[in-house]
């Protein structure tokens, strides 16, 4: 199978690291939605990274679609819950999780804007998102050290993405002093052979 994504989203990286820890052969094509140049309108017609292509040319698209498809097909290291009340809990904190990426990501386009045509107010509500956000993961993760079962399952992959991303392109944001328990999450996190190899790459 091909996964078409870009090196800097961070929900391609999540799939990324799903077919990493599940060690499912692929290969990685690098595609950049915005350019010119780009052929992911012709996997999906949301124009939208990432897209997983399957042996028989069909397509999947929506990092969450993907990788729930992905942890169906092989055994080797589930991480999605079984249990339905677990599953659901798993699927709200990658919900929440890339929530926060995209007001993160609302934002940094918004500034890419010239500083007379951008909105204070509209980035100010973004912003509130990804703090809110990160004292609700906060709180969900309490003093464990994983979301779920103490070992590792997509929850954990999620915001490990979503705080690698904060990381990219907020370098401002001390969400580590604030939430020292997420910090100690991220630095497991970081030193997993998946995460190292999928560190985000400016384009």
């Amino acid at each position: 199978m091909k996964l078409i994504s870009s090196l800097t989203t961070p929900f391609g990286r999540k799939v990324r690291i799903v077919l990493l820890e599940k060690k499912i052969p692929h290969t990685l094509e690098v595609d950049i939605p915005w350019k010119a140049d780009t052929t992911v309108p012709e996997y999906n017609p949301l124009g939208k990274v990432p897209v997983l292509v399957l042996k028989d040319g069909q397509t999947l698209f929506d990092s969450r679609v993907i990788v729930e498809y992905l942890d169906h097909v092989s055994p080797v290291s589930q991480l999605i819950p079984q249990d339905p009340a677990w599953k659901i809990y798993a699927r709200k904190i990658e919900a929440l999780a890339d929530g926060i990426t995209d007001a993160a990501a609302a934002v940094y386009l918004e500034k890419l804007r010239s500083m007379e045509r951008q909105d204070p107010d509209w980035i100010a509500r973004q912003q509130g998102k990804i703090f809110r956000g990160l004292e609700a993961l906060a709180e969900e993760l309490g003093e464990n050290a994983n979301f779920i079962e103490n070992r590792l399952s997509l929850p954990d992959i999620a915001v490990g993405c979503m705080l690698g991303y904060l990381d990219f392109r907020f370098p401002a944001i001390n969400w580590r002093e604030a939430h020292p328990n997420l910090a100690k999450l991220a630095e497991k996190l970081n030193a997993r052979t998946s995460f190292q190899e999928t560190v985000p790459v400016a384009s």
